[in-house]
């Protein structure tokens, strides 16, 4: 087919790997053409939109948005360009407040002045808190338009206990991940799912079945996030989970 380009010579072209493409193949941010034995090849009009994609996700855009914006005939890029500021600038200040107390630390410490309890678990809190912010932030924006991730919020309680919650992921997911191999259908791994089922109830009552549709088809597609953010369990934990679940159904 003239003037179209192979996948391979895609990725050569601009730098992105296959996976990325075919990512962005399933996320709709592009097209590309088939020939008559199934091979991928763009042509000019879905290598602009890929340049479009790439230029708008190095400004920090996310996928959803990405492909909301492609979508549209009339574009209104000065809403857009200033709600990704907005974004931004928050994820800014938090990062400052970190480097802050950092600094605030190394002065004390250069001084030789004594470094106190409180005040190191006070930067341990607020540097890992902000950084996985940020990382699940990525995640989520590739996932979830920013109307569905409002509604999340929406319905999650006022008393939620965020750091609680994920302090009992990580001691559920660590003491699933310590008993693998396990066969899916046996009774310790039944008694796995239900305190797995147990501990996602806050969200279950509340979220729609699309909701959490949408949650189980964002921890399949973990090996393409693009951040790594710490849910509280591996891979390997999750994939264990969905089998023993299915050997339910």
């Amino acid at each position: 087919m003239e003037g179209t380009y192979t996948i391979g010579e895609v990725a050569a072209a601009t730098g992105v790997t296959l996976r990325t493409l075919r990512f962005y193949e399933a996320r709709g941010l592009v097209a590309p053409l088939r020939t008559a034995g199934g091979r991928r090849v763009y042509g000019p009009g879905e290598l602009a939109r890929l340049n479009a994609a790439l230029a708008l996700r190095r400004a920090g855009f996310s996928v959803a948005r990405i492909r909301d914006l492609l979508a549209e005939r009339k574009v209104d890029l000065a809403r857009a360009v200033a709600a990704q500021l907005a974004h931004l600038e928050l994820q800014a200040a938090a990062l400052a407040e970190s480097r802050a107390l950092l600094l605030s630390v190394q002065s004390r410490i250069d001084r030789g002045g004594p470094i106190d309890v409180a005040t190191i678990c006070s930067l341990i809190r607020n540097k890992e808190t902000t950084m996985d912010d940020t990382e699940w932030n990525r995640v989520v924006d590739d996932h979830f338009s920013p109307e569905e991730q409002e509604r999340f919020r929406a319905t999650m309680p006022k008393d939620f206990d965020a750091q609680d919650y994920a302090a009992r992921w990580r001691e559920l997911g660590a003491r699933i991940e310590a008993a693998l191999p396990l066969d899916p259908a046996s009774r310790q791994a039944q008694a796995f799912v239900d305190e797995w089922s147990a501990l996602l109830k806050p969200f279950t009552d509340v979220a729609t079945p699309e909701m959490q549709a949408g949650v189980a088809r964002m921890y399949d597609d973990r090996p393409n996030w693009n951040a790594q953010p710490d849910p509280g369990f591996g891979p390997d934990v999750w994939t264990f989970i969905r089998a023993a679940s299915d050997t339910r159904r």
